[in-house]
């Protein structure tokens, strides 16, 4: 996919992308590095995250660091900016998902998708805090937004994530921070969508709740990513994006129905 912005769109900012050595925040990162951040990568495996940062072409540095651990986190950043500088840019992509009905969702299942998902973004973005050189831009990647079967873990979670961007940004505005969230839809070639849609049948029923008419890529989400970090979203702050070819405006009916077949 050709980029429609400038290479030197980020040039000379510093971007923290937790979850990014893989699927979607791999391609965050990708599209940070292709129009001029140094990007660090943070992930719970080390090599992984390496030989992420490493296929970037760019300045680049891995962390290990589970985003559960907030002292872990700080200690992550402390690296990373000592090497590559003060950070301009945020993405707290880090995720953790399994489909299951309420039923089948365990105390501690539940609890540890909220752990990954809410409290890591928080743990991100408190580590974060102390570095950011404004103007600064935090990118939560969010879900969903709407009820969806299978997903109650991931949506309360999500949910919580929505509230606290909104939140951070009425309270870090002055600073010249803007804080923003990003809903994909359904992305092809990733895990969560392995998961959730493991058989072309599945996938069919997912394809048909997108009014576009197809699944997205990582490079949409990237593309959405780079434009809510640059200069060209410098008046928007506290927004929770849909990336995903407007399913969000038809809601989870067929994605219902294929549930109630199970």
């Amino acid at each position: 996919m050709e980029s429609p912005f400038r290479r030197e769109l980020l040039a000379g900012s510093h971007a923290l992308v937790t979850g990014g050595g893989s699927g979607i925040g791999l391609g965050i990162a990708r599209a940070l590095a292709d129009h001029g951040a140094a990007v660090t990568i943070v992930g719970r495996d080390l090599a992984k995250a390496q030989a992420a940062a490493e296929s970037l072409g760019g300045p680049a540095f891995a962390a290990a660091a589970d985003v559960r651990d907030a002292a872990a986190l700080a200690r992550a950043l402390d690296d990373a900016v000592a090497r590559l500088g003060p950070l301009g840019i945020v993405v707290a992509a880090a995720a953790g998902n399994f489909p299951a009905p309420v039923d089948a969702i365990s105390a501690n299942g539940f609890r540890t998708v909220v752990d990954i998902d809410l409290n890591g973004t928080f743990n991100t973005v408190k580590a974060a805090a102390p570095h950011l050189r404004p103007p600064a831009s935090i990118v939560a990647i969010s879900a969903y937004g709407i009820p969806v079967p299978l997903q109650a873990h991931v949506v309360a979670a999500k949910a919580g994530v929505d509230a606290l961007v909104r939140t951070l940004a009425v309270e870090w505005g002055h600073k010249g921070i803007r804080v923003n969230a990003v809903i994909p839809g359904p992305i092809a070639r990733t895990e969560g969508m392995a998961r959730l849609a493991p058989d072309e049948r599945t996938r069919a029923t997912v394809v048909a709740g997108v009014p576009l008419g197809r699944l997205g890529t990582v490079d949409d989400i990237g593309a959405a990513v780079v434009w809510l970090c640059s200069e060209a979203a410098s008046y928007v702050t506290g927004a929770v994006v849909p990336v995903d070819g407007g399913a969000n405006l038809l809601g989870a009916g067929a994605l219902y129905q294929h549930f109630r077949t199970l």
